[in-house]
């Protein structure tokens, strides 16, 4: 199995070098803000996904095509966000059966194994779609540096050649790219939810000693009076 594709590569051979520089700079965006944005990219792709379908389903060209992958573009942005946990949830389920069938190739319930992904897909939502943005933006990222090599090189690399022969290791690159793609977002996270408290205590520590005991005393009445008017 290549998570590299020697095929895509030979297929987009001959890209130039502003395409390819635009490409890694998006699988790194998305390896590193793949939650923080996960909304903009949830609309994106299925957007794109959609209005390329729509495309491809005109039999007759010109405007009426157009007008079909457009329209199916902007619906499908527009439902984006209210269909993504129920995306979550199925894409987790087949990955699920897909696997279990790998592993216990006997064990004959796909509907089980699709209900428990399913179920693990919404309740790890965040999880999933970190380390989905992760592997997906490393391997862009992956893809478009092979491509700029082979065009700087003049073609005295051939990245598909080159794939083939390394395919597991390239493997194994992209599986910890993801992983570490994983860390940095849940770290980034964590760091985006802990500022107010270090702004808040940047700006306590800036007081001086009679304003900080001010302002405690006046956040201890207002607590009181609070309480004091709920339980009243």
């Amino acid at each position: 199995m290549h998570l590299i594709a020697p095929d895509l590569l030979v297929e987009a051979k001959g890209l130039s070098f502003p395409i390819t520089a635009m490409g890694i700079a998006f699988g790194v965006l998305l390896w590193l803000f793949g939650w923080r944005w996960h909304r903009f990219w949830v609309v994106l792709f299925t957007t794109v996904l959609a209005g390329i379908y729509g495309l491809n389903l005109g039999q007759f060209g010109g405007p009426r095509t157009f007008a079909i992958g457009l329209l199916l573009a902007v619906s499908a942005g527009m439902l984006a966000i209210d269909l993504s946990r129920f995306i979550a949830f199925a894409s987790s389920g087949i990955g699920c059966g897909y696997i279990v069938h790998l592993i216990v190739p006997a064990f004959h319930e796909p509907l089980i194994c699709f209900l428990i992904g399913g179920i693990l897909g919404i309740l790890l939502y965040r999880f999933q779609l970190m380390l989905l943005s992760s592997f997906i933006g490393a391997i862009i990222t992956v893809h478009c540096a092979l491509l700029m090599a082979e065009t700087l090189t003049r073609d005295t690399f051939v990245a598909a050649d080159w794939v083939r022969s390394h395919s597991i290791a390239l493997n194994i690159t992209i599986i910890v790219l993801a992983l570490v793609g994983l860390a940095v977002q849940g770290q980034l996270e964590r760091w985006r939810e802990e500022k107010p408290d270090r702004d808040r205590d940047r700006a306590m520590s800036s007081l001086s000693d009679n304003e900080r005991s001010v302002l405690e005393s006046f956040q201890k009445r207002w607590f009181n009076w609070g309480g004091f008017r709920r339980s009243a």
